[in-house]
């Protein structure tokens, strides 16, 4: 029996059709085989026990050359020819049986290595083709990944993570800055770092090395076959759509894959374990030569967190097949919360235990603009969608206009966190199939309802927001909260700095003496005498923040003379996010109940929180502080029922609470903070 396989050019090309290989070997396991390859994969080929002769064939080469080819493998009396490449020497030379070019390839079958097997005419092998024999890896191979190991001292091999950054086009590579980010969260992890690849890929390995010198590159210092003993020994490779993705599939080494413009249900990874990375964005699989939009948007919205994520996931056996299931269900989801800086930082844990559950879903959150600045750079997140409804969108034929093009966005499920009419019909009339809300304020547009009673005050606020997802068989603990940092905001907080003469030795004490309402604030000139305590106390620096509309009220604490260290008033100077970058240099937070409260909560930075109303939906136990070290006062006087800016006493709870009351939690904290 003789058989000629003629196979395809690329080398991951190549690599799909080697099921293919194997499959024959196994019905035919004494035929001779012959394999006509080209140049770049012959390495697969040559001095491979599996096949009996290769011969190469480059498809650039004069007609006549061909003709010959063609002759002297017509005198080989093939009995078997099967022609991936679906050229005319498959359909011409002369065979007992051969691969028709006329076969036609049932639509459910996806994957190329599939296709192939059909059009080889070995259609049982879709579903098992485990052989995987007809890769030949020399011994001399295994000795020299070996002797690499070795000398750079990894010998634990459970702790090994190879890294291919490269792909046969740009199209497909994720930015190498990702890439090195990516890598060092392993690293932090203890994971030991390989970079493979080939020439075209030195430049980004070396970047990876350069920015993290642990990381090993061995990119363009392996053969095809030394790579594959390479892979052999690692725990997982994370790779583009490229040649070492097959071949780490082939070998049935763990795989996780990132995939942009290509599709992955014809060229994913086919490992027993493996995931693909990737966004759903709208455009998505194109299949194109050139990203239409010239963002490559498929690409630059994968987040390093998003594949460390998922790649933990796989090598712990997280990943199954329901939430893959699920992720196909639910692929875009949008979060709404429109309310003030506080409720959508409370609102941060809905979108990681989002993320937690659909790790590949593309996820977006509209908030108000004031809120901007909460979620803009929150690593669970893709998309940030402004809605101004006290502004660019407040007319209801704006507002109809924004979920026109909310509706072009194809979102799969929306959950909207604070309850409106607007937010409702905006999300039903774009037409967004899953709407998971409250049953209140036009909630009957909701599909997915829930009791809302938050007015009852039984819990605190982020655990509403997370009750909210059980809806979706989602069950999470409260987590921290999360605010991202800016580099743009860190420099300009250190030139505030350097201009006011503080410096990174300076103990530092901010002070927020605004909020939203009457009822939520102490008296300013209290703030002024705990500010001069304090700093008389512990030499701090004081600094005052607020919004341009507390200006008088920091401009009175400015002007207390008892103060004796520096004071700062930066009151209506900083943007939210520079607000966020002052707070996390602080060493304690004193302010009234406001957003600012939960930004030094979810920045690690001590906070007082000073609160005087007693409604249960008002309360302490739904919106206090969340953070370890963070201290609440409150002063219950007995009110039959809150009125809150509406009291008729004077806000007489407020008062209650005394300069030595503060002051004295405040020694609590920076005593405790001491010891630490």
């Amino acid at each position: 029996m003789k058989i000629l396989f003629i196979t395809l050019s690329n080398i991951g090309d190549c690599i799909l059709t080697l099921p293919v290989l194997d499959a024959l070997r196994s019905r035919y396991p004494d035929a001779k085989i012959t394999c006509l390859v080209p140049m770049r994969p012959k390495e697969i080929f040559v001095n491979n026990p599996a096949v009996d002769k290769v011969v190469i064939f480059d498809k650039h080469i004069k007609l006549m050359d061909k003709a010959r080819l063609f002759l002297a493998l017509s005198r080989e009396n093939f009995d078997i020819v099967i022609d991936l490449r679906n050229s005319f020497f498959g359909a011409f030379l002369p065979a007992k049986k051969r691969s028709s070019p006329l076969r036609i390839i049932p639509s459910k079958i996806k994957h190329s290595k599939n296709r192939h097997l059909f059009w080889a005419g070995f259609s049982g092998a879709l579903i098992d083709s485990k052989m995987r024999k007809s890769l030949f890896i020399r011994q001399d191979d295994f000795k020299y990944v070996e002797d690499i190991l070795s000398e750079h001292n990894l010998f634990d091999n459970n702790r090994l993570i190879l890294v291919a950054p490269g792909a046969r086009s740009q199209l497909k590579c994720w930015d190498k800055q990702n890439f090195a980010r990516l890598c060092r969260l392993f690293i932090n992890e203890g994971w030991k770092i390989v970079s493979v690849g080939d020439n075209n890929d030195q430049s980004i390995c070396a970047y990876v090395q350069q920015e993290l010198p642990s990381a090993i590159n061995l990119c363009a210092k392996t053969s095809i076959s030394q790579l594959a003993a390479l892979l052999k020994k690692a725990k997982l490779l994370i790779t583009n759509d490229s040649a070492v993705m097959h071949l780490a599939s082939y070998l049935n080494i763990p795989v996780a894959a990132i995939f942009g413009p290509t599709n992955e249900a014809k060229y994913g990874p086919w490992s027993e374990k493996c995931v693909v990375i990737k966004k759903d964005i709208i455009c998505r699989p194109c299949e194109k030569a050139l990203c239409r939009f010239g963002t490559l948007a498929c690409l630059s919205s994968i987040k390093p967190e998003d594949i460390f994520n998922q790649v933990k996931s796989l090598l712990t056996n997280e990943l199954n097949s329901d939430s893959q299931d699920s992720h196909r269900q639910l692929r875009r989801i949008l979060i709404s919360r429109t309310d003030r800086i506080g409720d959508v930082l409370l609102s941060t844990p809905v979108i990681k235990a989002l993320r937690d559950k659909f790790p590949q879903a593309y996820i977006s959150m509209m908030v108000s603009p004031i809120a901007r600045d909460i979620v803009d750079g929150n690593p669970y997140l893709d998309e940030v969608i402004i809605y101004d409804k006290d502004g660019k969108h407040k007319s209801w034929l704006r507002t109809l206009k924004f979920s026109s093009r909310l509706k072009k966005k194809k979102f799969d499920l929306a959950v909207i966190l604070h309850p409106t009419n607007r937010v409702h019909l905006l999300v039903f009339l774009a037409g967004i199939p899953v709407r998971l809300g409250y049953n209140r304020k036009f909630g009957f547009l909701n599909n997915r309802r829930v009791l809302h009673a938050k007015q009852e005050g039984l819990k605190h606020e982020a655990e509403y927001n997370l009750d909210l997802l059980k809806g979706l068989g989602i069950t999470a603990s409260c987590g921290d909260l999360f605010m991202p940092l800016k580099a743009e905001s860190e420099l300009y907080v250190d030139e505030i700095f350097r201009k006011e003469g503080i410096s990174k030795n300076d103990k530092i004490l901010a002070i927020n003496p605004g909020a939203s309402c009457p009822s939520k604030l102490w008296p300013v000139e209290r703030f002024a005498q705990v500010a001069e305590k304090i700093s008389a106390l512990y030499g701090f620096k004081i600094l005052i923040l607020s919004g341009p509309k507390e200006m008088s009220l920091a401009n009175k604490i400015t002007l207390h003379h008892g103060i004796k260290g520096k004071v700062v008033n930066l009151a209506g100077k900083t943007s939210l996010s520079q607000t966020a970058s002052i707070i996390k240099r602080c060493v304690l937070f004193i302010s009234n109940d406001s957003g600012p409260v939960h930004i030094a909560s979810a920045l690690g930075t001590p906070v007082i929180s000073i609160f005087g109303r007693n409604q249960p939906g008002l309360s302490v136990r739904r919106w206090g502080p969340l953070g370890k070290c963070d201290k609440y006062l409150h002063k219950d006087l007995g009110c039959i029922r809150c009125l809150a800016h509406n009291c008729k006493k004077e806000f007489a709870c407020l008062k209650a609470i005394s300069v030595e009351d503060v002051v004295s939690v405040a020694e609590l904290i920076l005593n405790a903070k001491d010891r630490v």
